[in-house]
């Protein structure tokens, strides 16, 4: 007689399906369970440190967690799901080399993540980037360093001016923080690029709100305002973007900025290919609807063996605190979700009561470039250099694994004594260019040789007459 262990399949490998794989591999017995993990990308990345990668300060290696490392129990398989099909517990998992193939499982868990939401504005697609992931960051460093070469290069002038613009869309953390510290990276770069003076660099914050930093009060969003305004930001509230066509960003007020960087930060929206191509339940905002013991279903109803936590899921906020009674997308409610998540299928696999989730909020810490930060809990407000301190620390304990945090750790402390690498690698994207531009080719083909031409029949008169130069010879 053979018995099979239930399957487990993880969609998504960011920071809810990562923590839930890795917390799963603690708490189940050897043999209790087989977990897989789908993502289209071999690691998780650490977001909060998007913004430091993007001004230098953080390898961007260092803010990756490979799966396949850190996940030493779990089958990882790096392709797309495409399609849940949860009446039959099957799941069309999609690589990119390669047929599809139907994976069964046993309890599914749904932590795809977020992506960035954007709006049907003209150039906006063609011509910004968000800051979702590592290689956004990495461009946006690298976009920026090139900049500044070829400014240097030219005289004062539109094109030089359009070439030192960095243009921050949305006034969230994530806008907020990109932002500073690139502002604070183009400011510390000046010391090498003689040339270039302060006043040349322009940086300009969109928001559609009439403030910042929702998460903080009004008071701290307020000071953080004016310390950007000290470091040569301007900051553009209650405006709106309507069009970036070549480059050229259209304000609602009519004022246009040429630039070269486009940062959208302004807002996110559930993995759209996993949730339409689901037959789980969805909520109106487009996330997949689960209940606060992290199950997919409402609190009236079960969807069995269903789960999910993160940005894809509209998990209730029983704080009562939450946007709309859910929670807000972010990487605390993430990672503290798919902690829980992991004991409540362990418990459940076991005939076990699994546990509702709760957690309030014990304050919001931003990083403002280097030395300086804003820290807010509850009523208490840090500024300055000991906030800047705490979203270090805060960040560096939250950073999974010690061998990542050595990492992150050990580019802070080299950073501190040797400073900033400011070498643009933005050749990267093209790496065969060199090879390209000198590999010798094959020469083309020779003109094949044109055929002689065909003797004409002679007349019958003249048929048996000799030539001329017969005749000579005569």
């Amino acid at each position: 007689m053979t018995t099979t262990v239930p399957k487990i399949l993880v969609v998504g490998g960011g920071y809810a399906g990562f923590y839930t794989a890795w917390k799963l591999e603690k708490h189940l017995r050897k043999g209790e369970a087989e977990v897989t993990i789908v993502d289209p990308l071999p690691y998780m990345t650490y977001q909060p440190f998007l913004p430091e990668v993007a001004a230098g300060e953080i390898e961007a290696r260092h803010v990756v967690v490979g799966l396949r490392r850190h996940l030493k129990r779990t089958r990882v398989v790096v392709a797309k799901v495409t399609g849940i099909d949860h009446a039959n517990k099957t799941a069309t998992v999609t690589p990119e080399v390669g047929e599809p193939w139907q994976e069964t499982y046993d309890q599914i868990v749904v932590t795809a993540g977020a992506v960035s939401r954007t709006f049907p504005i003209p150039g906006i697609a063609e011509n910004a980037i968000g800051l979702k992931t590592v290689e956004e960051a990495v461009a946006i460093r690298d976009r920026i360093l090139t900049n500044f070469d070829r400014a240097a290069n030219l005289p004062p002038g539109p094109e030089r001016d359009r070439l030192l613009t960095v243009v921050v869309v949305g006034g969230g953390f994530a806008g907020i923080e990109v932002f500073a510290e690139t502002r604070a990276f183009a400011s510390a770069l000046l010391k090498s690029y003689p040339t270039i003076g302060f006043e040349e660099t322009h940086f300009h914050l969109i928001e559609a709100m009439g403030r910042i930093m929702p998460e903080v009060s009004l008071k701290t969003s307020e000071w953080v305002l004016k310390d950007l305004a000290k470091r040569g930001a301007n900051v553009h509230l209650d405006t709106q973007v309507k069009g970036a066509v070549d480059g050229n960003v259209e304000l609602s007020t009519g004022q246009v900025i040429p630039t070269d960087v486009i940062i959208w930060t302004a807002g996110v929206m559930a993995n759209p290919t996993v949730v339409r191509g689901s037959d789980l339940p969805v909520e109106e905002r487009g996330r997949i609807r689960a209940r606060a013991d992290l199950r997919v279903g409402t609190p009236e109803e079960i969807v069995e063996g269903a789960w999910a936590a993160g940005d894809v899921a509209a998990v209730p906020d029983l704080t009562g605190k939450g946007v709309g009674g859910y929670c807000v997308p972010n990487a605390q409610h993430a990672v503290r979700q798919a902690k829980l998540l992991a004991k409540n299928l362990t418990a459940v696999l076991r005939g076990e009561v699994p546990s509702e989730y709760i957690h309030h909020n014990l304050g919001a810490v931003a990083g403002l470039g280097l030395y300086n930060g804003v820290f807010q809990s509850k009523g208490i407000a840090i500024k300055g250099f000991f906030a800047w301190i705490a979203h270090r620390g805060y960040h560096g304990l939250a950073m999974p694994s010690w061998e990542r945090k050595f990492r992150v750790v050990g580019d802070w402390w080299q950073n501190l004594w040797l400073g900033r690498d400011n070498v643009s690698l933005e050749a990267l994207q093209n790496p065969r260019y060199v090879f390209e531009e000198f590999a010798a080719r094959p020469r083309p083909a020779a003109p094949e040789a044109a055929p002689a031409p065909a003797i004409e029949p002679k007349s019958v008169a003249g048929e048996n007459a000799p030539t001329a130069g017969e005749s000579a010879k005569a």
